[in-house]
């Protein structure tokens, strides 16, 4: 793999970072989902694919990382690291039952952008200590795009933040009016699945939350 196409990892904007879910998106295909959201302002992807064949899997990230080229945002890979390797992607974001970071991160080497969930200090603390780039930090509020996920009080988060250095991303049931909760908090963004997929208008929920975002000042 050609490591000099990967996204500069100094460059990556946390500040709407979109999960696709081809279970509850609007659009037709994964590609025009991404495509819409990308024309709104999200700001990094990650190909979430819990059913589909890894090749299959790997086929549709290879259409999936044309197209953030395009838009020059950065492709992360939900918990496949051969599928981000193989396909080419920016980076791979590891649940705590994945891959080690640690691991991954000495066989990848510093250029890809490695992701870690977190629902407790001592995770975030050792994620960073591991390699990893960022942490997705959650579930914020109950959601249904996943039924395995622990609570993360605002107390919570802001002690995670507190204890590691690198950027954070909220994510659980995150939308437009819970946003102001985040004031003051320091995090770096926060995903999203369906207050971007999932709405009639892709493009303007995306556009919209990205605005309500820059203004809540977090």
């Amino acid at each position: 793999m050609d490591k000099a196409a990967r996204f500069d990892k100094s460059k990556v904007d946390y500040t709407l970072y979109l999960c696709t879910d081809r279970q509850l998106m609007s659009s037709s295909t994964i590609e025009e989902s991404v495509t819409q959201a990308l024309d709104g302002g999200c700001s990094v992807v990650q190909l979430r694919e819990k059913d589909t064949s890894s090749r299959d899997f790997l086929a549709l990230a290879k259409r999936v990382k044309l197209i953030t080229e395009h838009y020059r945002v950065p492709l992360i890979i939900n918990d496949r690291f051969d599928i981000a390797m193989l396909a080419g992607a920016d980076g791979v974001h590891l649940g705590q039952s994945d891959l080690p970071c640690d691991e991954v991160r000495r066989f990848a080497g510093e250029d890809l952008i490695i992701g870690v969930s977190a629902a407790r200090v001592d995770e975030a603390v050792k994620a960073q200590t591991d390699g990893a780039d960022y942490l997705g930090v959650g579930a914020m509020y109950a959601t249904s795009t996943k039924t395995n996920t622990r609570p993360v009080s605002q107390e919570l988060l802001r002690e995670i933040r507190g204890s590691v250095e690198i950027p954070i991303v909220a994510i659980g049931g995150i939308k437009a009016d819970r946003l102001a909760d985040f004031k003051g908090s320091g995090i770096n963004g926060f995903a999203v699945v369906s207050a971007v997929v999932a709405q009639a208008d892709v493009r303007l929920a995306a556009e919209e939350l990205r605005r309500k975002i820059l203004a809540c000042g977090l």
